[in-house]
């Protein structure tokens, strides 16, 4: 549930922006510059591909590929990557890239340089390997803020360390705690923070609690443009945005009788299927009482806002109808 951290950076940054004062469009900015930062220590993941490589050659399906990619990937998540004493040094990094003089690119490559070095030290090559490309992602996305903005290198700082600062605190629930302290050896958290005994109660409570926060990031979105583009905007006005046939998601509580229960352990069948009912929001076909598919007037060009809300109401009558066909099996 990698897209949770960008989004809660984003809703959360936007939106105290937008109260201090800034305009809407700047506000946005402001939120999506955050957003990728809070994305950029899941770089450490991509290393579990040597894992899907072994796994191809080893069998087992897909769940086999999924168990491959995450017992690899777990061997350097959430370390170097989600740890709060690196994340001001990253950022700092990104402050003085942004900068653009000369003088302040190498006080930005004597930072990551040194930070390679200590990680080297402390976690070898593996750890060597993954700094590098945290840094070298974090760097990208500098350059990027200082072709596409205007932000000030000190603006720059304080997004992104908002964004690297905050995206751990989304691990505490589905996974090994974060080494807040990496390169200390000091542990901050020790467990995870279980949401229930039952573990499918706790997968489906870490999924409410992503899927709302891409409910608060989409609320947040779509009234920023509206202040930007001098529309009125409600959100009294949502369920005008919804298509009706966001309702079929409920359906899903068949899914209750036909994947295994999901856990963390085994939380891919459930994930990418619930979240596939959110295809209906871009879906151009409504079917008709005489049972033929016709273009709805006012759907066959679905705006943005339609079709994410329609597709995010579709999921979340998903999960809730998995949730209550669960229980009512438990009970």
């Amino acid at each position: 549930m990698f897209v949770g951290h960008a989004l809660a950076a984003f809703a959360l940054v936007a939106l105290v922006a937008r109260r201090l004062g800034e305009r809407p469009a700047r506000a946005l900015t402001f939120g999506v510059v955050a957003a990728l930062f809070a994305a950029a220590p899941d770089v450490d993941i991509g290393y579990a591909l040597v894992g899907v490589v072994s796994g191809f050659g080893a069998g087992g399906g897909a769940l086999g590929l999924a168990e491959s990619f995450w017992s690899t990937g777990n061997l350097v998540h959430r370390a170097v990557t989600h740890s709060l004493v690196v994340a001001p040094v990253v950022a700092l990094a990104a402050a003085a890239w942004v900068d653009g003089r000369a003088s302040a690119r190498a006080v930005a490559l004597a930072l990551v340089a040194g930070l390679v070095a200590v990680t080297a030290t402390v976690s070898g090559a593996l750890g060597t390997f993954v700094t590098v490309a945290f840094v070298a992602t974090a760097l990208a996305l500098a350059e990027g803020v200082r072709r596409r903005t205007d932000l000030t290198p000190r603006a720059t700082f304080a997004l992104a360390l908002a964004g690297l600062a905050s995206h751990p605190f989304g691990d505490l629930f589905t996974g090994e705690p974060p080494a807040f302290l990496y390169p200390l050896s000091a542990d901050v958290v020790t467990a995870r923070v279980a949401l229930s005994a039952d573990p499918t109660l706790h997968l489906l409570g870490t999924f409410a609690l992503e899927l709302a926060t891409i409910w608060a990031a989409a609320l947040v979105w779509s009234r920023l443009r509206a202040e930007r583009d001098g529309r009125p905007n409600r959100v009294l006005d949502i369920p005008r945005r919804v298509d009706p046939l966001a309702v079929a998601g409920a359906g899903y509580a068949a899914g209750a009788f036909l994947i295994p229960a999901p856990t963390l352990d085994l939380s891919y069948p459930f994930v990418f299927s619930v979240l596939a009912v959110g295809a209906v929001g871009i879906a151009p076909v409504r079917i008709r009482r005489r049972g033929r598919a016709a273009l709805s007037p006012e759907f066959a060009r679905p705006g943005a806002e339609r079709a994410l809300f329609t597709g995010l109401t579709a999921v979340t009558f998903a999960w809730l109808g998995y949730l209550l066909a669960y229980l009512a099996g438990i009970a």
